[in-house]
């Protein structure tokens, strides 16, 4: 089940992007070593106090952790034999910031000269922006993405941290491109991925209608489009419903409903109209999902063949049969933090998911280990 079991990642990453891109490959199996500032660690660890935060948490499964500081020749020593050993280096630093500390392309590629390099930034390595800051909301605004997910009325920022994700994601697969032309008989590479461009091809259906037909979109321009919906219950709950454009999920609405007479009415007779009245539909809509129980709705939808599902929160969401079907929830065993929960990686190799998943560790918990380990590979 530990695909890369044969590779090894060097990560020194600090909060989302660099420790993403490390987890997802230290979820197909690859043995991940996490370097951090001694004391302290990856700030993430700290964020809401004490060094095992959820946010630290959320990115660190699967990994190996061992402090050292490159500033400290002796720890500098330590990090160089490490590479060595390496067949990927992940950070996520301001341009130049590597360098300084003593682990930069150059620095690193003496010791493994056909280690896969992964450089992490907001904007790029170089250009008017380089130096600038950048956290998720900065990238998700510059990317054009901020605004299809804002409110119109009343802005302000919602939703989880997606282009730290994202940009993870986009690092892992350029990784593992690398990793396979190297095996191919490649050479080491150096990958260079900014957060704003990973956002902005995350944003292509966006740009793409901009480039084709002039339209910008905004937040309710999908929704609209697909026929998306979202419908209080009369238990607090909701309902999501995405009809996209096949006639019979129109129709299996109405009867669900309990108003056939919808499929008749000029504004939503077809779904052009449907698309062009749908605040419409929602103002009607909306006081008959108060009537009855999301339970209730679920099963007449599901009797009428409307895709829909109930929109759970995180406490009711692996709960649902099928989640639990898939065993999506796995359980993790830490021999300091204790027992914990965790969601497992989504893929299924030959017909098997991998559930066992490793505990994020904590700061420097196998230190003496790796140390132990590079000093029996120098004397044998």
């Amino acid at each position: 089940m530990k695909i890369l079991k044969n590779v090894r990642v060097v990560e020194m990453g600090t909060f989302i992007t660099g420790p993403a891109c490390a987890m997802h490959l230290a979820d197909l199996g690859a043995d991940v070593i996490k370097v951090e500032r001694p004391e302290t660690g990856d700030p993430f660890r700290a964020f809401k106090g004490g060094l095992y935060s959820p946010h630290y948490q959320t990115y660190n499964r699967n990994k190996r952790s061992i402090a050292l500081d490159t500033k400290d020749p002796d720890d500098l020593a330590v990090f160089y034999d490490l590479i060595e050993t390496a067949d990927v280096f992940i950070q996520n630093f301001r341009p130049g910031v590597a360098d300084k500390l003593g682990v930069g392309e150059d620095a690193l590629r003496k010791r493994r000269p056909d280690l896969i390099y992964c450089a992490i930034t907001g904007f790029g390595q170089d250009g008017p922006a380089r130096d600038r800051p950048a956290f998720d909301t900065v990238a998700q605004a510059a990317s054009g993405y901020l605004r299809l997910l804002t409110p119109p009325a009343n802005p302000r920022v919602i939703g989880p941290a997606i282009a730290d994700a994202v940009t993870g994601h986009y690092a892992a697969l350029g990784v593992v491109a690398a990793l396979l032309e190297r095996a191919q008989g490649g050479k080491g590479r150096r990958l260079d991925i900014s957060m704003l461009e990973a956002m902005s091809h995350f944003n292509l259906d966006s740009f793409t209608h901009f480039f084709s037909v002039g339209e910008v979109m905004g937040p309710l321009s999908r929704p609209s489009v697909s026929q998306s919906y979202t419908f209080e219950c009369a238990d607090g709950k909701w309902v999501a419903i995405h009809m996209s454009s096949p006639p019979k999920f129109w129709t299996g609405l109405t009867e669900a409903v309990g108003m056939p007479e919808l499929t008749t009415d000029p504004r939503f007779e077809e779904r052009l109209e449907r698309i062009n009245h749908q605040d419409d539909l929602i103002e009607i809509l909306t006081p008959v999902f108060r009537t009855k129980m999301r339970d209730d709705w679920c099963a007449l939808l599901l009797d009428e063949g409307v895709p829909h599902s109930p929109a759970y929160d995180s406490d009711e969401a692996l709960e649902s049969p099928q989640a639990q079907h898939l065993r999506i929830a796995v359980d993790t065993d830490h021999p300091e933090m204790g027992a914990s929960r965790t969601v497992r990686a989504p893929y299924w190799f030959d017909g098997e998911a991998d559930l066992d998943v490793a505990a994020p560790p904590t700061l420097d918990e196998h230190g003496d280990e790796i140390r132990g380990e590079l000093k029996n590979r120098a004397t044998a």
